[in-house]
């Protein structure tokens, strides 16, 4: 699925110039972000918030079903993970493999646990503490698509 976008050049001021032969609109893919949370509730809540705002959403309710989709989908861009989901594989673990084997997947990391060491992220992952707001995760994928993109 791909939002469509008109394509402007703003100069200065009013003054708006654009290039004909790219033509009025065009195609722009929806990022694809990758939830992975062992709670179906909050993964459907966030993912639902995420689909309304645009996003193309994947879920996973494990680490192994999360490699599982990166490895098929090599669209991914973003995977939001919960630290604890159980037997198997903690998010931090997690993280860290995506990070080694797909180094352009932005990556953001959370857990209600107090005591996580936001040290062992790996470089450029980021922390969000539960409970958290839908709205500042948004906000905050935001702006890792726009500086991303």
């Amino acid at each position: 699925m791909a939002d469509r976008y008109r394509t402007r050049l703003v100069v200065s001021g009013d003054r708006t110039l654009w290039d004909p032969d790219w033509g009025d609109l065009c195609d722009v893919p929806a990022v694809v972000v990758l939830i992975v949370e062992d709670n179906a509730l909050v993964r459907m809540g966030m993912s639902g918030s995420l689909a309304e705002e645009g996003f193309e959403v994947l879920e996973a309710s494990n680490a192994a079903e999360a490699l599982a989709m990166l490895t098929g989908h090599s669209a991914i861009g973003m995977m939001f993970t919960d630290i604890n989901m159980g037997l198997g594989m903690d998010g931090l673990e997690l993280a860290a493999i995506v990070h080694d084997r797909w180094p352009l997947v932005q990556i953001m990391v959370t857990s209600g646990r107090l005591d996580v060491d936001v040290h062992a992220l790996p470089p450029g992952a980021l922390f969000v503490a539960k409970p958290y707001s839908q709205d500042a995760v948004l906000e905050t994928m935001q702006e890792l698509v726009d500086n991303w993109q």
